[in-house]
């Protein structure tokens, strides 16, 4: 017969035993007949099973039998007196190996397998052990491996010093099967809905205590980086505050909130929006650098586009200084002067914020090489000096409080998106009271411009912006650079350049060609001998910037009196007609550090 798999052992017509069962054969071929757990017999005969009386398990700690057999150490009780061993096929007389009259010779006992290995001598024959129903051999030839774990999982329950089950409460008995077919003993695994060891004490684990565990780990990660980033944000506020008041912060906010008139604009911006606002400071947003520090291109939480002064240093003795300048020049208000919007103080250097300025500098319009194919016409040239010589009158003169400029020069005066004139760089400017004529002061500013009665003094006055101012006019008049490379190869001051030549030679073989060309020479005559005046040794000598923007607006309207046609090159650089991309950087006071030289 050959049932399926699946049927039950009550189908198996063969076992006709009261206690019997069949046991199906793995290779498929049929099934075989059984007596059930703790019966013994021949399953095919009625009443064939019986009761099994031989079965005697070892009691834990009731004899003190030997742990050894023979020379091989043993982990299990082991001997000839009764209650040393399960059954009688198990009662053997071990003994040393003192003769050559030997049936078995054990070559190893493995616990952890449950394994015994022996060699078989010659006198050895095919009964007793080897078709003991408490062995199972694993091989025929002269060397054998017997299988001990051979007991049912209620014999093993009576034997409770070795019913390995019993150490976790959640582990449970299950029957061990060869691959080839046949009983061999039991197993131990984890009840359902648990896992682990069930072999170790408490080794089966619930999925949910597992997950909770894992769950706990992960609850317990997450907090300790919440807490770790509360705790950074804490420091960072601690230290910013710090900072805030170390640079006269409340001084600042005191000064604000007693202007009764409110043209205190002045905004302190908190590091967090400035940080915010240039992507951490990332090296991407640098405008530029200069000795005084680095601009960065910012943009507000309110769209705004704002450039970011970060100086280097400032002297903590000035600090107080710093904070009444900074409030009253972000009062100023002027067409042509970049606005000062406000300051951060949370930071151990004050950083200082700018309107943006985006069509670059005065200095690139003239000078730079990538702006070979354009030039500013002698009009546009003419308006931009006139443009900034009111905002330096508007400083000297019609401001709350007079401001020395300090480091005028064509790159700090930018150009916005109509190319209107915008006097930036207040870093190294200094207020001073209507009283007074001049402040003493260490010296500052760029080579080129630098007032040479105020290098030689270290008094600072108006009419150093006044010298710095007719260098300027002469970059507008001969298209050079403040300090530019001469015929011998040489580097040559432009405004020392200028005095010898303008003494011995006409003006019209000084000036730049193209400028001859569109303007008369009665202007260029004008334009030179006000820049001339300008660059006068003694201070005293020159023109006051009010005179200076005065005469220019003179010159202006007569040369729209006798008004003449543009020349071909009037247009604006940066034309529309032309593929200018590689022009298209935006520029704003940050520039006012390209060329700056601090002198000592």
């Amino acid at each position: 017969p050959q049932p399926q798999r699946n049927e039950q052992a009550a189908t198996c017509a063969a076992c006709v035993s009261e206690h019997s069962h069949c046991d199906m054969d793995y290779s498929g071929s049929g099934y075989r007949c059984k007596c059930n757990e703790l019966y013994q017999g021949n399953p095919y005969i009625v009443d064939g099973c019986s009761a099994d009386t031989g079965y005697s398990p070892i009691l834990h700690g009731e004899k003190k039998c030997p742990r050894t057999i023979g020379t091989i150490p043993t982990e299990f009780p082991s001997g000839l007196e009764e209650r040393c061993y399960a059954r009688k096929e198990f009662r053997r007389n071990y003994t040393n190996v003192v003769n050559d009259d030997l049936a078995y010779n054990v070559t190893h006992i493995d616990i952890n397998k449950v394994q015994m290995g022996i060699n078989r001598t010659s006198r050895m024959d095919d009964g007793g052990m080897l078709h003991s129903r408490s062995l199972y051999s694993g091989s025929s030839s002269n060397h054998d491996v017997f299988n001990w774990a051979n007991l049912t999982c209620q014999h093993s329950r009576y034997n409770s010093s070795g019913y390995d089950c019993n150490n976790s409460t959640l582990s449970e008995c299950v029957r061990f099967n060869l691959t080839e077919g046949g009983y061999i003993g039991y197993r131990c695994q984890c009840k359902y809905g648990f896992h682990g060891n069930p072999y170790r004490p408490n080794g089966c684990k619930g999925l949910i205590v597992g997950f909770c565990v894992c769950f706990g780990i992960v609850l317990g990660g997450l907090s300790a980086t919440v807490v770790i980033r509360r705790w950074r944000k804490d420091t960072k506020k601690k230290l910013r505050r710090r900072y805030f008041q170390k640079n006269q912060g409340c001084l600042l906010e005191q000064l604000i909130s007693s202007d009764e008139n409110g043209s205190n604009n002045t905004k302190i911006f908190s590091f967090e929006e400035l940080e915010k606002a240039t992507d951490g400071f990332d090296s991407t947003r640098i405008l530029g650098r200069g000795g005084y520090g680095v601009v960065y291109k910012g943009i507000l939480s309110d769209q705004r586009v704002v450039a970011i002064k970060k100086p280097n240093t400032i002297e903590q003795s000035k600090i107080n200084q710093f904070i009444n300048e900074v409030a009253i020049l972000s009062q100023i208000n002027h067409r042509n002067i970049v606005q000062l919007l406000g300051c951060c103080l949370e930071n151990e250097v004050p950083l200082l914020v700018y309107d943006f300025i985006p069509n670059g500098s005065l200095s690139q319009a003239l000078h730079s090489s990538a702006n070979s194919d354009f030039h500013l016409s002698w009009d546009h040239c003419l308006r931009i000096a006139i443009e900034a010589a009111g905002a330096l009158c508007y400083l000297h003169s019609a401001a709350s409080m007079p401001v020395f400029h300090r480091d005028v020069k064509s790159s700090n005066i930018l150009l916005d998106a109509n190319y209107t004139a915008k006097v930036s760089d207040f870093g190294i400017s200094r207020l001073v009271t209507i009283e007074q004529t001049h402040v003493s002061t260490s010296i500052q500013g760029t080579f080129g411009y630098l007032d040479p009665e105020y290098f030689h003094t270290g008094q600072l006055n108006e009419k150093s912006d006044v010298y710095s101012f007719g260098v300027v006019l002469l970059e507008l008049l001969l298209k050079r650079e403040h300090v530019f490379t001469s015929e011998s190869g040489s580097k040559q001051s432009l405004s020392r350049y200028f005095i010898e030549e303008f003494n011995t030679r006409p003006i019209t073989e000084i000036a730049s060609p193209r400028v001859c060309e569109e303007a008369a020479e009665e202007e260029i005559n004008s334009i030179a001998s006000l820049a001339e005046r300008c660059l006068r040794p003694r201070g005293e000598e020159r023109p006051t910037m009010k005179e200076v923007d005065m005469a220019l607006q003179t010159i202006q309207k007569e040369r729209l009196k006798s008004y003449r046609p543009a020349a071909k090159y009037d247009k604006l650089p940066y034309s529309k007609d032309k593929d200018i991309t590689h022009q298209s950087e935006v520029y704003s006071l940050e520039l006012e550090f390209l060329s700056s030289v601090k002198l000592q």
